[in-house]
């Protein structure tokens, strides 16, 4: 496997060099073996952990991971994968012959399948709750080590979150599911372990975090939204309020001025999926002015950046900018096939519908058309930078910090996943490449990176700005000697945006 050789200490009087063992997407990656040593023997024994001889990309087995003992210790566990990622297997190998044997298969072929399911043990070590996404949506089902499933114990057509209590002894299962008033609302579902008489616990107008008492008789309810703030109630166990027993003061927030954060719908670029954004008010805003507009962007697999948990508008509105951050159909929490439209086209889907969220709010009279920026961090780094020269007509400033510029250069297990295999989908790698875009490069446009940046890589920054100084194109660079996957000082970053988007317009 090859070896990535990253710089440090670039200012002291000697540097050294970090040496990494890197696989980048389309690279030969390591042959993992799993064995069992015999303390009294000293002898080891190798498990049979893939199912095809010789060892090949299509193997599931070429991820093993997630090694435990089984509860009564007599099998050796552990989850295999395909490079693809959309095959895994629960799987237990004989300590004592390396022979293995498959709990569970789970495949997902349109794109990936999720690599760390929920697996959870019940007393007896034989039985286990399992999350999967087969159906398109997360859900947990009962299985027992042989592999049988013994109960459905969830059929929703939304996504459950996290258990939060398994009370065997009541034959109940207390989980969180997303099934409020809009997938962002957390709520609290009660089901026996039977799959029958499941049952929200929480009003589904509010995101809920819930703690529940020892007995289960009752529970701890922090109700909020994206404009209410957190309310803390006692609730019992049918979901009605016995007190409250705390409420957020507002009096601070209310004599400031400070406005609260506005979530709004739009249209993804596909003209059909509704998608959520954020916008953050300065504190003397006039909806008769007009305001400059940052779009803050992260936009990769599986984040999300509207939410409905109460919070303060983003403290950079007071420079005098509307704050903006947007949903796209790489965003968590709506199901499996939601995220399939993503798969193998990083760089253009979530771009787009980026692009869509902004002409959005471009309709309200008080945004300024002609001063629009972007920025963001490592993917939301790829974004800002993606963004002005997909979009140049849309953004006219980008603060890319840290952000890969061609998934060729970054770890294979996060490419391969998410943009498929670079053998199968080169088109693919070849439009998510910004180097492609730098002659569509009108706006102003500053790039930061990290000397000894060992996540992303500082080739990433630098392809991009040999390829716009090859393009004729002015451009800003911020370097951060000797430091790692950060991003630029955000004094900086403003001081870029207020010179590119107020200044240089008046």
């Amino acid at each position: 496997m090859p070896d990535f050789y990253v710089q440090r200490n670039q200012t002291a009087q000697y540097d050294t060099v970090e040496i990494d063992a890197y696989p980048k997407a389309g690279v030969t990656s390591p042959v993992v073996n799993l064995y069992v040593y015999d303390l009294e023997t000293r002898k080891s024994v190798q498990a049979d952990v893939r199912d095809a001889k010789p060892f090949e990309d299509a193997a599931v087995g070429y991820y093993v991971y997630r090694i435990y003992w089984s509860p009564d210790g007599k099998e050796l566990l552990f989850h295999r994968m395909n490079r693809k990622q959309n095959i895994l297997e629960f799987a237990a190998a004989n300590p004592d012959t390396g022979k293995c044997r498959v709990i569970v298969h789970e495949e997902w072929l349109p794109s990936w399948v999720d690599w760390v399911p929920t697996i959870h043990f019940l007393e007896d070590g034989r039985r286990f709750i399992l999350s999967s996404e087969r159906t398109g949506w997360k859900n947990y089902y009962l299985y027992d080590m042989s592999g049988k499933l013994l109960t459905t114990l969830t059929n929703h057509a939304f996504e459950v979150s996290n258990i939060v209590r398994l009370d065997e002894k009541a034959g109940l299962l207390y989980y969180m599911a997303r099934d409020g008033d809009n997938h962002m609302k957390l709520q609290l579902h009660r089901v026996g372990l039977d799959g029958k008489g499941d049952q929200r616990l929480t009003d589904p107008a509010y995101n809920h975090s819930v703690d529940l008492s020892p007995d289960g008789k009752y529970f701890i309810d922090v109700a909020q939204t994206h404009d209410i703030p957190p309310v803390t109630r006692l609730m019992d166990a049918q979901g009605k309020v016995v007190a409250e027993l705390a409420k957020s003061d507002m009096t601070r927030f209310d004599q400031l001025g400070l406005k609260r954060v506005e979530l709004f719908k739009f249209k993804a670029a596909d003209n059909q999926t509704d998608l959520h954004g954020l916008l953050n008010l300065p504190s003397n805003f006039d909806s008769n002015k007009k305001y400059p507009l940052l779009v803050s962007v992260y936009g990769g697999p599986i984040t999300n950046a509207a939410s409905e948990r109460f919070a303060t508008p983003n403290p950079i509105t007071e420079y005098g900018f509307l704050v903006a951050s947007f949903d796209a159909r790489s965003a968590a929490q709506r199901g499996k096939r939601f995220m399939d439209a993503f798969y193998g086209h990083l760089g253009i889907v979530e771009i787009d519908d980026q692009a869509a969220g902004m002409k959005e709010l471009l309709k309200r009279p008080y945004v300024d058309k002609d001063r629009v920026g972007v920025f963001g961090t490592s993917y939301g780094g790829t974004a800002s930078a993606t963004l002005i020269m997909r979009y140049p007509e849309l953004f006219q400033a980008a603060c890319d910090s840290s952000g890969p510029t061609d998934y060729r250069n970054y770890n294979n297990v996060y490419g391969e996943r998410y943009e498929g295999l670079v053998s199968e989908n080169k088109a693919g790698y070849d439009a998510a490449t910004i180097m492609n875009y730098v002659n569509n490069l009108k706006g102003r446009l500053m790039i930061y990176y990290g000397t000894a940046d060992n996540n992303v890589h500082p080739n990433s920054s630098l392809q991009l700005i040999q390829a716009l100084q090859k393009a004729g194109k002015n451009f800003e660079v911020q370097v951060g000697p000797d430091l790692g996957h950060t991003g630029v000082n955000q004094a900086r970053m403003m001081e870029f945006f207020i010179e590119n988007l107020i200044l240089a317009k008046k």
